[in-house]
């Protein structure tokens, strides 16, 4: 059986394959460049000799995704994958259009263990982390899918789709490192941002990492007692201490920090809720994010309504605080983390 996805690879560890294949380094360059162009089959890698392609396809494999269902919004904005895995496991992204270019919010791993209790990509726990090679290929899927409908290749990257990035950190600082490469993909690490629920000492150890990306927090509640009951992930780490290492990671950094909080009617949008909020961060150049809960069928939550929304960034706005009410994306086509994927589990199961 073949094991080893070259996708996963960096461009040294391709020299150091190539080199215990008896090649010389320079074809590690130009395997590196086929793959990140999308290209999934040695045969197709032309500049390459015969005998090493026949070498390569007996020992090796390239990471690929297969579309499963694809959703396009009625506006045209928004494109949703459902992508299945060679081990049958299903994720999912979502590619977005932006006046400053598309952007592709995807998956790190199969499922989530965080718990979140309005997300819908955790509710069957974690299955198993994704591989940076499996990163890659939804940028790369999608872009092939993008070429073929002659729209530009993805230019910004957000890793917000189903899993938490920092509960598999090796694999996605890899990943970072392989999307960001010039001779591959070379998206600007600027261009890249990560959503974290608040795993501390991740976001210490990413801080060091010398990658400029831009780190977004999913706080959703000003005080501890809030966020345990929305967030599990509240239990282990108190706000506090999320803060703290939001702090850090600035100052390492020098890249400002997003709190993302989803506004859920009676829950977490009151008046009090959002002047908490404000003190809580005042005198931190960060920037708050709010957008109304997606609702799922596996909670009662209900999004705000207009009149909450306004109040709330209006209180944080007079507090001096920065805040931006997120775009909403997707909305006819199930387009926030784990709803098209659960949608479509249950719609197999059913027919089974």
């Amino acid at each position: 059986m073949i094991e080893m996805d070259l996708l996963n690879a960096t461009a040294e560890e391709l020299e150091a394959i190539l080199s215990d294949l008896g090649e010389k380094a320079f074809r590690a360059r130009q395997i590196f460049q086929w793959m990140h162009r999308g290209v999934k089959d040695f045969d197709q890698m032309t500049d390459l000799p015969k005998e090493l392609r026949e070498k390569l396809k007996s020992r090796y494999r390239i990471s690929s995704v297969k579309i499963i269902q694809k959703l396009s919004s009625k506006d045209g904005q928004t494109t949703k994958y459902l992508f299945l895995l060679p081990d049958d496991n299903i994720i999912e992204c979502v590619a977005m259009k932006y006046k400053y270019g598309n952007t592709l919010c995807l998956s790190t791993q199969v499922g989530c263990r965080m718990g979140c209790s309005f997300c819908a990509s955790t509710k069957e726990g974690l299955v198993r982390n994704l591989k940076p090679g499996e990163m890659l290929a939804q940028v790369l899927q999608v872009n092939s899918e993008l070429a073929s409908e002659k729209e530009r290749a993805i230019k910004n990257i957000v890793l917000m789709g189903s899993g938490e990035p920092l509960d598999n950190y090796d694999n996605t600082i890899k990943f970072l490192r392989l999307v960001n490469h010039p001779l591959g993909l070379h998206i600007s690490a600027r261009n890249i941002t990560l959503s974290t629920c608040g795993l501390v000492p991740g976001m210490m150890k990413l801080a060091h990492e010398g990658l400029p990306i831009t780190l977004a927090i999913s706080l959703h509640a000003p005080n501890d007692e809030l966020r345990k009951r929305i967030m599990p992930v509240g239990g282990a780490y108190s706000i506090q201490q999320v803060i703290e290492a939001s702090k850090y990671y600035f100052h390492r950094t020098g890249r400002r920090v997003t709190f993302e909080y989803a506004l859920i009617e009676e829950v977490n949008d009151k008046r009090e809720h959002a002047e908490e909020l404000a003190r809580l961060l005042k005198g931190f150049p960060c920037h708050v994010n709010v957008i109304p809960v997606n609702e799922i069928e596996e909670t009662d939550y209900k999004r705000s309504s207009e009149e909450r929304i306004g109040r709330f960034i209006s209180i944080l706005s007079s507090a001096g605080i920065a805040v931006t009410r997120r775009r909403e994306l997707g909305q006819d086509i199930k387009g926030a983390c784990g709803q098209l994927k659960r949608g479509y589990l249950k719609d197999r199961n059913s027919s089974q």
